[in-house]
């Protein structure tokens, strides 16, 4: 394997970081590797807000169900979906921008995460680790009004990055025979595959957690799938100009 593929397949979750500082123009530059990625028909759709006051940091802690890491943490991004801007391009042109299609929210997300990926992936290459936090979605009417966010934009989710203070071994990923499909969805033999897999993940969790968390990958999506998700983020969506047609 090269380099860029042990990096891509070394991915962890750090939440645990030194008071080392991350420049800006460290950040700057992870920053224009997410303007690298990937963008659909070039509408480049993804805003960062970069979280700085110590206040805000505070109250995102308790929003995003107290995850105290956005305070420790070097520095908290958020990502935003943002349909305002290509509104300013049609004003620009006295065009009448059509608006509220879920073609232009799928497209708009995609291109969060697609930047998003690539900041972290650039974080990483440069000893520099972090975690996606998508619990500003619990209360994210509130983290609208915190950030000033205009219409037509919304969080999707926040990044927390810094120099690590923990080492978490990498988590065990589903079988590639479970992700990767040949000519048509074939899921005969994915429940045998996948119970193997538990198996994996139990010994992980066991091990992480010095024995305390015996717990299955399958388990996990049982007990999680039969609570309901999120259900205002229909209304909210609605509320900032999308999801209408």
């Amino acid at each position: 394997m090269n380099e860029i593929i042990k990096l891509l397949q070394s991915h962890r979750s750090v939440r645990k970081f030194t008071d080392q500082p991350i420049p800006q123009d460290v950040l700057g530059e992870m920053i224009k590797c997410g303007q690298a990625a990937a963008t659909s028909s070039f509408i480049q759709a993804c805003t960062v807000i970069q979280v700085e006051d110590t206040g805000k940091r505070e109250q995102l802690v308790g929003l995003a169900g107290n995850q105290p890491y956005i305070a420790s943490a070097a520095r908290f991004l958020v990502y935003c979906a943002d349909m305002n801007r290509l509104q300013l391009a049609c004003d620009m042109h006295k065009s009448e921008m059509l608006s509220g299609f879920t073609e232009q929210f799928i497209t708009a997300t995609i291109d969060c995460a697609l930047f998003a990926q690539n900041v972290l992936t650039a974080a990483h290459s440069l000893g520099i680790e972090g975690v996606y936090i998508g619990g500003i979605r619990n209360n994210i009417q509130a983290v609208t009004d915190l950030l000033e966010l205009p219409h037509l934009v919304y969080p999707v989710f926040g990044m927390c990055l810094g120099y690590p203070a923990q080492n978490p071994e990498v988590k065990p990923r589903l079988p590639l025979s479970v992700v990767l499909k040949k000519d048509r969805y074939q899921d005969d033999t994915d429940t045998q595959t996948i119970s193997e897999y538990d198996e994996q993940v139990r010994d992980y969790y066991r091990t992480r957690t010095g024995g305390k968390k015996d717990t299955a990958w399958s388990e996990q999506i049982a007990e999680m799938l039969v609570k309901e998700a999120r259900p205002h983020m229909k209304a909210y969506l609605e509320s900032r100009g999308y999801l209408l047609k």
